[in-house]
């Protein structure tokens, strides 16, 4: 399979992810943790259906040391025991934040409490950055058609 367009070839989609990028890598620096980050990052991929960033961000985090039983669970959090409150917090932060236009009003007040008992300030603006940044992302590949199942761990970090 063959993306429709080389965003690395194109000079003008190169000109532009590469400050768009910039983003993604500032959050790495952010104090959400790692792991939640992973997480969060393959759930929005899922539930969007970005075959390269689950791709990436189950490699990513297998390569941390990421359990494969957690990353099989994340599709289905709700029901598994393997996830601390925090990252359920962030999870379901992570959906609401994803399927706006499933509930028509985004993260919802008692979803925000929920994560923000177990977040501070800098580490929900790198969530509610997270969540954005990735749901473009995954767009961004999605309607270029970017193929899965060649990523290496570190290969645009």
């Amino acid at each position: 399979m063959d993306a429709r367009l080389n965003y690395f070839a194109n000079p003008t989609a190169g000109k532009a992810l590469k400050y768009f990028m910039s983003a993604g890598k500032a959050l790495k620096d952010a104090p959400l943790p790692a792991a939640t980050q992973e997480l969060v990052a393959l759930r929005v991929s899922q539930i969007n259906g970005c075959a390269v960033c689950i791709d990436m961000h189950t490699k990513e985090a297998a390569a941390a040391g990421e359990t494969a039983v957690r990353l099989n669970l994340v599709a289905a959090w709700r029901e598994a025991t393997v996830f601390t409150e925090a990252e359920r917090a962030a999870l379901a932060f992570a959906e609401e934040g994803t399927r706006v236009a499933d509930a028509a009003t985004g993260v919802s007040d008692e979803v925000w409490a929920h994560a923000a008992k177990h977040y501070d300030e800098d580490q929900l603006a790198a969530l509610v950055i997270l969540v954005s940044f990735m749901n473009a992302v995954n767009r961004l590949n999605i309607i270029t058609q970017q193929p899965a199942g060649d990523y290496q761990p570190g290969q645009f970090h």
